[in-house]
C-alpha cells in the first residue's frame, strides 16, 4: 500500500488577480502562496517521505522547493502533472470567460469540455491518472510497498485523480472542492484506491496517512478502509 500525499501549489499571482493562468510562463507564488509553501515543512514533518513529485509549472516547483531542501531530496518533475492546456483561454479573466457558452460544460458536463486551440478535460484526465499510478509504482518499486510520495500539482488536475479514485465520473470532479496549499491522500493497493482525507489544511497530516495492515490482520485491502460494519 503506497500512499500518495496530493498537494495543490500555494496562492500564485493569477489566483489573486482572477485570471486562468494555464500554463502561462512566469506564474509564480504571492507572499501568500510562499508563506503556504513554507509551513509545508513543518505539516509534513512527521512523515518519511520517500519522492517528491512536481508539474513543470514554476508555481509548484516553488511549493515544493522548501520541503525538498528540508528533507534533501531532488523533486522528480512530472510533464503529465501539469496544469490543463487551456487553449486560447489561457492568460484571461475569469469574469469573462463565465460568460462564454462552454463555461457551462466544463461546469456541469466537463467530460465534453474541449477547450479552444487546448486539450480536453478527458484527456487532461487520463494522463494525470496514468502519471500518478507511473510514480507510485515507481517508488513502490524503489522504497517498499509502504512509501510515502508526495505529488504538487493544480486544482483540476488534483480533482481530477481524486475523482478517479473515488471511482466517481469526470462529470462529477467540479463537486470536489481542492484550495491552495491543501492535502488529499489517497492510498494505492494492488486492487483498488482508497481516499483518506481531501483538501485537508490543518497541521496534522500524519495522522492522515492510513496505517498499513498489522501482521494480526487478515491480508485484505479491506483494511484500509476499516471494517464494513464501522
Amino acid at each position: 500500500m503506497a500512499t500518495l500525499i496530493l498537494l495543490r501549489h500555494g496562492r500564485s499571482t493569477a489566483n489573486t488577480a482572477g485570471v486562468l493562468a494555464g500554463r502561462s510562463p512566469g506564474v509564480e507564488l504571492d507572499a501568500r502562496g510562499r508563506e503556504q509553501a513554507a509551513t509545508v515543512v513543518d505539516r509534513l514533518a512527521d512523515l518519511p517521505i520517500a519522492s517528491i513529485i512536481t508539474s513543470p509549472m514554476i508555481r509548484c516547483r516553488q511549493t515544493v522547493a522548501p520541503l525538498a531542501a528540508a528533507r534533501g531530496l531532488d523533486p522528480v518533475v512530472e510533464d503529465d502533472l501539469a496544469e490543463v492546456d487551456y487553449g486560447s483561454w489561457t492568460g484571461r479573466k475569469i469574469s469573462e470567460l463565465v460568460t462564454e457558452d462552454l463555461w457551462k460544460v466544463v461546469q456541469a458536463h466537463p467530460s465534453a469540455a474541449t477547450f479552444p486551440d487546448g486539450e480536453a478535460l478527458a484527456g487532461m484526465q487520463a494522463r494525470s491518472v496514468a502519471a500518478v499510478r507511473r510514480q507510485v509504482a515507481r517508488v513502490r518499486a524503489e522504497h517498499g510497498d509502504d512509501a510515502i510520495l508526495l505529488a504538487c500539482s493544480h486544482g483540476d488536475v488534483i480533482k481530477a485523480v481524486l475523482a478517479d479514485a473515488l471511482a466517481s465520473h469526470l462529470d462529477n470532479f467540479q463537486r470536489i472542492v481542492v484550495d491552495t496549499c491543501s492535502v488529499s491522500v489517497v492510498a494505492y493497493t494492488e486492487l483498488r484506491p482508497f481516499v483518506a482525507r481531501m483538501n485537508e489544511q490543518s497541521g496534522d497530516v500524519a495522522s492522515l496517512v492510513p496505517k498499513p495492515p498489522s501482521e494480526e490482520q487478515a491480508p485484505s485491502d479491506a483494511v484500509v478502509g476499516g471494517p464494513t460494519n464501522a
